[in-house]
């Protein structure tokens, strides 16, 4: 493969051509199809975790001890073969230092606990304390584009080079293996910067044991990745891997993809990246993250079980666990989010409602129960219909025990309930009536169903 040298330059290349500020990013097409890394579902895939850096920087601090009943969580989720493969931490508080120490004495080996530093000389004094706490991998801040070169680390390309690869340098001389994160890469000079650093990462890579060669993450910072195989570079997500890799021949296994979620991609992005060759997704739980958020864990882990077809060994109820133990903190999940919101797999609408009640695959995505220890339910609102409140009362009275498998109540004995639901939308009612309500109105109206199943 030829050798890229670093192209500098006085001024910087923002792409205004395809970032002009006063209007959204341009999608630009070159209509060249790049094709897929192998046979996706055999590849080792693994997915990593932000939550207690990238996941951090969105909300208040989580206390030590909510840090480690989460990372004990994710090591839940993750299950006996790692497929969390790391949880990465900051070390720059002593707050956070207590974190990390406290996780580690768990004794997990999955998820493994890496640092997070800026890769530059400043940050050099991390290094000391991450080889002393006995961190074995740690991801280096590694800003790739003109706008952060030039605009915010006030340098040029040369000069961020030249401290980027010595602090590489000094990490692996600590015995510590570097994952350099290329930040905010979808704005960035691919040939003129990013290849030619990351041919020299290779090369150094080349010189060290197997444990200390080097990592490389591609950060889609704002977003403006998109997952298209005929989008042009910079924003083209399977161009960038497929450039990265078949010019530095970096290997898919130590290729790792972080995202945002500014334009509503984060997810497709994050699994087109897996599909072209990045075999670790970085993500957070429910999402979480500066901003816009990163991609979800729980959705990373779904699509890992569609790709493989297997949980290989993961434990998805331990997601609810982890969703309802953030509730519990006070953090607000939106009830419709996907996988973890509290409504993501409640019906209101009547026609949807029956279809439930009659066939649960109708319109429930997969078995709630089994991969995520929750029944599908049903919500009443002027919408709901007669057929809604039927099937409100069979999905209770089975869920409570009342009913077997495949029973259901005589439909004119719901007659009352219907009526009341009835009067209380013709009188303007605009709520959703409470599971309280039905409860109670069940037990008035219902009182011969309420006993146990026979």
């Amino acid at each position: 493969m030829p050798q890229h040298k670093l192209v500098e330059t006085k001024k910087p290349q923002l792409f205004e051509n395809i970032f002009p500020y006063d209007l959204p990013p341009k999608i630009i097409f070159d209509n060249k199809k790049v094709d897929l890394e192998g046979n996706v579902s055999e590849r080792n895939l693994r997915i990593s975790d932000t939550t207690f850096r990238d996941g951090q920087q969105a909300r208040p601090p989580y206390t030590v001890k909510q840090i480690v009943d989460l990372f004990n969580l994710l090591n839940k989720i993750s299950g006996p073969n790692g497929i969390i493969v790391n949880s990465e931490f900051f070390v720059y508080s002593k707050k956070d230092k207590e974190a990390v120490i406290a996780c580690m004495e768990q004794g997990h080996r999955f998820p493994e606990i890496t640092g997070w530093i800026r890769g530059t000389r400043e940050d050099s004094i991390r290094l000391k304390w991450l080889g002393e706490a006995g961190i074995k991998e740690t991801g280096l801040l590694t800003s790739s584009s003109d706008y952060h070169i030039f605009l915010k680390l006030k340098k040029d390309r040369k000069k961020i080079f030249n401290e980027y690869v010595t602090m590489v340098e000094k990490t692996i001389e600590k015995g510590i293996r570097p994952r350099c994160h290329l930040e905010d890469l979808t704005r960035s000079d691919i040939y003129g910067f990013v290849v030619p650093f990351v041919q020299k990462l290779m090369e150094i890579s080349d010189q060290v044991d197997a444990s200390l060669k080097i990592k490389v993450r591609l950060c889609d910072t704002m977003g403006f990745a998109v997952p298209d195989d005929k989008v042009a570079l910079p924003r083209g997500i399977p161009k960038l891997i497929h450039v990265i890799r078949s010019e530095t021949g970096l290997p898919t296994e130590r290729l790792e993809w972080h995202g945002h979620d500014d334009f509503n991609k984060v997810h497709a992005n994050a699994a087109s990246a897996w599909y072209y060759g990045c075999d670790i997704l970085n993500s957070t739980l429910c999402g979480f993250g500066e901003r816009t958020g990163n991609p979800p864990l729980e959705a990373a882990v779904f699509e890992y079980i569609s790709l493989k077809g297997t949980k290989d060994g993961m434990n998805t109820g331990a997601i609810t666990e982890a969703a309802d133990y953030l509730r519990d903190m006070g953090v607000t999940i939106p009830p419709n989010k996907s996988i973890v919101g509290h409504e993501a797999f409640t019906t209101r609408a009547g026609i949807h409602a029956r279809g439930l009640d009659r066939d649960e695959r109708i319109y429930n995505p997969f078995n709630t129960k089994t991969l995520l220890d929750r029944d599908p339910e049903i919500l009443l609102t002027d919408k709901s219909g007669p057929e809604g409140v039927i099937a409100y009362v069979n999905n209770y009275l089975r869920s409570q025990g009342f009913l077997g498998e495949g029973k259901k109540v005589r439909e004119g004995d719901v007659l009352p309930l219907i009526k009341w639901w009835g009067e209380e939308y013709n009188r303007g009612r605009t709520t959703a009536i409470s599971q309280t309500e039905m409860k109670d109105k069940i037990r008035k109206h219902l009182p011969q169903y309420l006993k146990p199943k026979t």
